[in-house]
């Protein structure tokens, strides 16, 4: 992706946004646009009030992209001056998901409340204020003049947080007939960390460059049952008990993937000795297989690190039994894993029945899958999205990386020649926490931050203005 606007200088973002974008914000933020699975589950008229609000408050958008509906998901065509390949897929989504531990909030999840550093709400991070920050970006682009050189589009779902099947799905699928090839797809996924980087004094920005994928095992067994003062060796539980520890205690191997090798080459400078060391020997040739084993080993030791090299195995649900004294007739668990790419869904239903060794386990897939999606390399897209966050949060450390949960990008896998799956919002470790669980809230600094770095994108992304003597450019 070649700059548009050559040498740009761009100072840091220091304040935050006034009260009527705050507002425009909360605003969404009160739509209580709730995905779900569940059929019988119906948020369209909250859905219909936002669509509503963003048509109210982003008039030129609204007059002069192109807008097709999928449900209620939204895909905005901004025609580009010159033809050529699609220069961005823009994403983000505008459901949410519930907040079932309501009283617990500083204030009400869907009241939208606006202080003097915070706009709080359900989905301030996750992720409607990357909707309303596009927007406000194209926007003032509009009112600026600016026009894209080619063509951009983005990409609005409303049931990420289900799985995408009727918002991002169709999406894709109509950018494949339309034989879209784009050289950036951006969406949510990585931010820029503060103090969550074990040992990293600096600010780390993540920019993701795939995803895991995913796939839930049901595990179950079933028993003749009976008095419980007459047990046979194993009981249905019993049994089950020892599927899942045997899978718990035996995860998939550890493995360094090429993009997390990126990550921590990127990292190396931030890192304090004798990390450094030891990740400058692991790029060196020949010493590369001594040290990976270490590496892993490390990153093995912390949930958050141990993601990064393994496919991760975690028990959610288990279930069996009716009475103390009668032996159950059945007893069932779930394992939710999450897929390096490498390995992938028919390989974890393999390692479970290899680790399990029981054939009075059945071990079967419950519910959706999906294969890890294909990692882009960095390339020039991922610099300029490099060079944006610098910009606006001068002193971090850029690295690479893999999403460890799902976003609708995985339903675009292909579409671009470059995936970056990041926002340029500085959280600590108490604001990972927040996302899907109490208090979200975005500060306006951060807010501010997220508007301007599309602003300056759309910039880049823009056809240089007309000649007034003819010439052409």
């Amino acid at each position: 992706m070649r700059p548009i606007i050559e040498n740009q200088a761009y100072s840091p973002v220091t304040e935050g946004v006034d009260d009527a974008t705050a507002e425009r914000l909360a605003v969404a933020l009160r739509c209580a646009t709730v995905s779900s699975e569940d059929p019988t589950h119906d948020a369209d008229a909250e859905f219909a009030a936002l669509a509503a609000h963003l048509e109210a408050e982003f008039p030129l958008v609204h007059a002069r992209l192109t807008l097709t509906t999928f449900g209620r998901g939204r895909l905005y065509r901004w025609e580009g001056v010159d033809p050529g390949p699609v220069a961005a897929i823009l994403l983000a989504h505008q459901d949410v998901v519930p907040a079932e531990d309501a009283p617990r909030w500083t204030h009400p999840p869907f009241a939208g409340v606006v202080d003097e550093d915070y706009i709080w709400g359900r989905g301030a991070i996750d992720d409607k204020s990357r909707v309303l920050a596009i927007l406000e970006a194209v926007e003032w682009a509009l009112a600026a003049g600016l026009r894209p050189r080619h063509t951009v589009y983005l990409a609005f779902g409303h049931d990420e947080e289900a799985l995408g099947a009727h918002g991002a799905v169709p999406m894709a699928a109509h950018l494949r007939a339309e034989g879209v090839r784009a050289r950036l797809l951006l969406d949510e996924g990585g931010v820029i960390t503060q103090d969550v980087v074990d040992g990293v004094d600096q600010p780390v920005a993540t920019i993701m460059l795939g995803e895991k994928g995913f796939a839930t095992v049901r595990l179950s067994v079933t028993d003749a049952g009976g008095h419980s003062s007459m047990p046979g060796k194993q009981t249905a539980v019993g049994r089950l008990a020892r599927a899942v520890a045997r899978v718990q205690d035996n995860p998939m191997p550890l493995r360094l993937t090429p993009v997390i090798a990126d990550m921590l080459a990127r990292m190396r400078v931030a890192m304090p000795e004798p990390r450094r060391t030891l990740l400058e020997l692991a790029g060196t040739r020949g010493v590369r297989t001594l040290t990976t084993p270490l590496i892993t080993r490390i990153l093995d030791a912390a949930p958050t690190t141990a993601a990064l090299v393994r496919t991760t195995t975690a028990p959610t649900v288990i279930s069996g039994g009716v009475k103390a004294n009668v032996l159950p007739q059945s007893a069932e668990a779930l394992v939710n894993f999450r897929i390096l790419p490498g390995d992938s869904v028919s390989d974890v239903v393999a390692h479970c029945r290899r680790v399990i060794r029981d054939d009075e386990v059945t071990v079967e897939l419950d519910g959706a899958t999906s294969e890890p999606s294909r990692v882009t390399g960095p390339g020039p897209a991922f610099d300029l999205i490099d060079e944006l966050a610098t910009g606006l949060v001068p002193g971090i450390v850029t690295t690479t990386g893999l999403v460890p949960g799902a976003t609708d990008s995985r339903h675009f896998d292909g579409l671009a020649e470059t995936r970056c799956n990041f926002a340029p919002i500085v959280l600590t470790a108490a604001d990972l926490t927040r996302i899907h669980g109490t208090d979200e809230r975005l500060s306006r600094l951060n807010y501010a931050r997220l508007i301007e770095f599309n602003r300056r994108l759309i910039e880049r992304l823009a056809a240089p203005a007309p000649d007034p003597t003819g010439a052409r450019p």
